[in-house]
């Protein structure tokens, strides 16, 4: 008898492009994937907390390096994609402004929709013509939100960038299924990074997030990691299309 053998979970000689990856959700994607064994290169807006954090990856015995651009400066992205191609690219780069929806302002509509969704579709673009060229497909993977798949009180801005984010990947993941690049979100709780920290230091708001969310606390970065070094590697060569949601049982009922 041949018994199955579980598909690697290992990343050696992969190359992989993680946005917004100086901090938060970014960086721990960025570790995750390195540890893994993917030569990672780390693209951030700073300079400065992107080059330590490869830096320290580097000390760790992994393989970074980094790529400075602007994801919301479409020329920026475009020569920042030109001539690369990558195996693997996880976007972790996003914006949030919350209000209510009659409060919302025009420039924070385009601030919100030019960096969560447009970015999200060209990067998609141009990691997936390089993915395609080489002619070996590689997977996508977009850091979108459990707010793509819920509404939330003050989110009607940041809900629609993320549920326009779920429409994105999967009429993508048709187009290039046929390439073998493979398109998929994770969506996120909320996770103790800077970017949530504006709504957790408020108690009501707290207080609402730990009884939606069913484990009873807030997610840490290193919930994500699992994640997304399934969705790169070869143990999820089936997937495309689709959410892993990391969301503690939010959207469960």
């Amino acid at each position: 008898m041949t018994l199955p053998r579980t598909p690697s979970f290992r990343l050696d000689g992969k190359r992989a492009l993680v946005t917004g990856a100086s901090s938060g959700i970014g960086q721990a994607c960025a570790v995750a994937l390195a540890e893994a064994g993917a030569h990672v290169i780390c693209a951030a807006r700073g300079v400065e907390k992107l080059q330590a954090t490869v830096d320290a990856m580097v000390a760790e015995g992994w393989s970074a390096e980094a790529l400075a651009f602007d994801m919301a400066d479409l020329t920026a992205l475009t020569d920042a994609m030109k001539g690369r191609c990558f195996d693997v690219v996880v976007n972790s780069a996003g914006l949030a402004r919350h209000s209510p929806a009659l409060q919302t302002q025009p420039d924070d509509y385009d601030a919100v929709m030019n960096l969560n969704l447009r970015a999200a579709y060209f990067l998609s673009v141009g990691a997936a013509h390089g993915m395609i060229a080489n002619g070996k497909g590689g997977s996508i993977i977009h850091i979108g939100s459990q707010m793509g798949h819920v509404g939330g009180i003050d989110r009607a801005l940041y809900c629609a960038s993320k549920h326009g984010l779920e429409g994105m990947v999967k009429s993508m993941a048709i187009e290039w299924g046929a390439h073998q690049v493979r398109v998929n979100t994770i969506c996120p709780t909320f996770i103790r990074t800077p970017l949530a920290e504006q709504t957790l230091a408020i108690p009501e708001r707290r207080k609402w997030i730990e009884e939606k969310i069913k484990l009873g606390r807030v997610g840490e970065v290193t919930d994500i990691m699992g994640g997304v070094v399934y969705l790169a590697s070869d143990a999820s060569s089936l997937v495309t299309g689709t959410s892993l949601l990391i969301d503690g049982g939010w959207t469960a009922d």
